[in-house]
C-alpha cells in the first residue's frame, strides 16, 4: 500500500497535468465497467490520456479494460471518462482508485457515475437488463479506508448513491422507454466466482446484484466528497441461479452483446445532467 505522503505528492503531479491539458475539470466522472465502454463513442472532441501519463492513477491488467482517460462533451456536458478500474482481486489491495478518485476531486470533478457488469440474483432482471445502484452490502467488509487518519475517516454511507440523481435517472429512463431497475449490488471480492450457497446467503441479505468491483470506489468517492451514482449491467444469472457455468468469457460476450444499449442510455444519461444541480 502506498502511503499517504507519496500518494499526495503523485496526486498533486496528476492535478497539474489534468490542469495543463484540459483546463478546468469537468464536473461528471464516469468509471468504464466492462460492456460500457461504448460510451466513448457518444463523446464530442474527445482527447485521450492514457494512465501511464497520470502518477496517481492504477494500471489495471484487466481482459476487457483499457487504461486511459477520455475528456469531452456529450451534449451540452463536459465529462472525463475512465477507461480501467483496478480490482480488489489484482493485488489484494483495495486502495487501488484511491489516486485516481482524489485526483479528480482535487481536480474539480463534483460527480462520480459508476458502471459495471453484475451477476443478476433476480428473476426479473435477466442478462441484458440495467439496474441502478441504490445500495450496496460490502460482503468482505473491507475498507480502503484502513488506516487513514482524523474523524473524516467515518464517512455516512447513508445515500452513498444519491438519492435525487437517482429520481432523475429512473425518470429519464421512463421518458426513454428504457426498462432500468433499482436495487442492492453485492461486492464479492473474486477472482472466483461466487458459490450457490453464498449466492442464497446474498439474496437473503437483499442483495439484487453481485459484482467484483463498486464498493470500494464508492467509499472512497464519499470520503473524498464525490457524489455517487451507479448502474450495473446484468450480463449473467447469478451462481445455482441458471444451468450455465460462469466464466469470465461469458461475461465479455454478454457484455458485448448488451453494451450497445446500456452505453446510449449511459450517453443520455451524460446529456441530461447539464440541467441537474451536481
Amino acid at each position: 500500500m502506498i502511503d499517504n505522503k507519496t500518494l499526495d505528492v503523485a496526486i498533486t503531479a496528476s492535478v497539474e497535468k489534468l490542469q495543463s491539458l484540459f483546463g478546468n475539470a469537468p464536473e461528471v466522472a464516469v468509471v468504464l465497467g466492462s460492456g460500457w465502454a461504448g460510451a466513448v463513442s457518444h463523446v464530442q472532441d474527445g482527447q485521450n490520456l492514457p494512465y501511464t501519463e497520470l502518477p496517481a492513477f492504477p494500471q489495471p491488467k484487466v481482459e476487457g479494460h483499457v487504461n486511459e482517460i477520455v475528456v469531452g462533451h456529450i451534449g451540452g456536458q463536459r465529462v472525463v471518462f475512465l477507461r480501467g478500474r483496478a480490482h480488489t482481486y489484482e493485488s489484494g489491495e483495495c486502495t487501488g482508485m484511491a489516486g485516481a478518485l482524489r485526483t479528480l476531486k482535487r481536480w474539480g470533478v463534483k460527480l462520480l457515475v459508476q458502471t459495471n457488469a453484475s451477476g443478476s440474483l433476480r428473476g426479473h432482471m435477466p442478462p441484458g437488463s440495467l439496474m441502478l445502484i441504490a445500495d450496496h452490502i460490502n460482503a468482505p467488509q473491507r475498507s480502503p479506508l484502513v488506516g487513514e487518519q482524523g474523524s473524516h475517516r467515518f464517512v455516512d454511507m447513508v445515500n452513498a448513491y444519491d438519492a435525487d440523481l437517482r429520481k432523475h435517472a429512473l425518470a429519464l429512463a421512463k421518458r426513454e422507454n428504457l426498462m432500468l431497475g433499482e436495487g442492492t449490488y453485492c461486492w464479492a471480492l473474486g477472482p472466483q466466482f461466487e458459490t450457490p450457497a453464498e449466492i442464497r446467503m446474498f439474496a437473503a441479505w437483499g442483495a439484487d446484484a453481485v459484482g467484483m468491483s463498486t464498493v470500494p470506489e464508492t467509499i472512497l468517492a464519499r470520503h473524498a466528497g464525490l457524489k455517487v451514482m451507479g448502474i450495473a449491467l446484468m450480463t449473467n444469472m447469478a451462481a445455482g441461479l441458471s444451468a450455465e457455468a460462469l466464466t469470465h468469457d461469458l461475461t465479455l460476450k454478454q457484455a458485448q452483446m448488451s453494451g450497445e444499449r446500456a452505453a446510449g442510455f449511459l450517453a443520455t444519461l451524460v446529456a441530461s445532467l447539464k440541467d441537474v444541480a451536481l
